[in-house]
């Protein structure tokens, strides 16, 4: 029987690794922080939202999270647009520009892991790895 203490310790420690790698992908070249790439890529998963929304999605403050969101706006990368449902509220919103760079900043990342899949695994393993990204994405929350 496999012990949930046992691939808890093991998943964690591989999980960092994949981070580590991730974010060293990005740090190759010179590009957002990583604090606007996620928010990014929340709206873009997401669509449009307020900064309290953003800010409980991604477990950070709202004043950080507005610090945050008037950076990607000054860059052009987002707009804010009145609520349609509350048009006491403002949504955030991605420009094209702020999709074009998320696409970008995603290829990167994900270039090495696709490579990997494709020469590590065999078609067996990459079946197996496919089946666990839906577990992992339900012990995330998602």
């Amino acid at each position: 029987m496999v012990e949930p203490e046992t691939v808890a310790s093991e998943l964690r420690v591989v999980l960092g690794r994949i981070v580590r790698r991730l974010r060293a992908e990005r740090a190759g070249r010179r590009g957002l922080p990583l604090a606007q790439v996620v928010v990014l890529g929340r709206l873009d998963r997401g669509g449009p939202s307020g900064i309290s929304a953003l800010a409980a999605a991604e477990h950070m403050r709202p004043q950080s999270m507005a610090a945050t969101v008037a950076a990607l706006e000054a860059a052009g990368l987002v707009a804010r647009h009145p609520d349609p449902e509350d048009r006491r509220r403002v949504a955030i919103d991605l420009t094209p520009a702020g999709r074009e760079v998320l696409a970008a900043d995603r290829a990167r990342r994900e270039g090495w892991l696709a490579e990997a899949i494709r020469t590590d695994l065999t078609a067996r393993e990459r079946k197996l790895l496919a089946e666990a990204t839906g577990l992992l994405a339900r012990l995330a929350g998602d």
